[in-house]
């Protein structure tokens, strides 16, 4: 649903998007007088199974973070990731097939947990090496 609502907090929510089965919002792009969100589901009771990421410094170990450009733009060199080095990583964070008829496509911040587990488990490292 494409609309643009006022909320209580000032935001204007722009698109909402819904679950295809029910009216069960599941993100929406809002704006407010200085930024952009970009949201999606994460409430717990949508979620079941959980267990802490517990090899994040390894998976981090294997991602290939490059400098390139795009080729519709030589001059611009950007950082950023191949998906399909990604998707055996992060498999969640990549849609379409390496070398398949579209494009793959990568959302990046599907990295974000596994970025923090790994920090976790490095500062945790640090702290008992200080502690030695």
């Amino acid at each position: 649903t494409i609309s643009s609502v006022n909320t209580a907090s000032g935001t204007n929510r722009h698109i909402d998007f819904f679950h295809q089965a029910s009216t069960t919002r599941v993100g929406s792009i809002q704006t407010s007088s200085s930024a952009t969100a970009y949201n999606t589901s994460s409430d717990y009771r949508l979620k079941e199974n959980e267990v802490e990421i517990s090899d994040g410094i390894d998976r981090v170990k294997q991602l290939k973070p490059y400098k390139f450009n795009w080729k519709n733009r030589p001059g611009i060199i950007v950082d950023g990731f191949f998906a399909h080095e990604v998707e055996n990583i992060v498999e969640d964070c990549v849609l379409g097939e390496k070398d398949g008829e579209e494009y793959q496509q990568m959302d990046h911040s599907k990295l974000v947990p596994l970025l923090v587990a790994a920090v976790k488990q490095l500062i945790t490292k640090v702290e008992m090496l200080e502690a030695a």
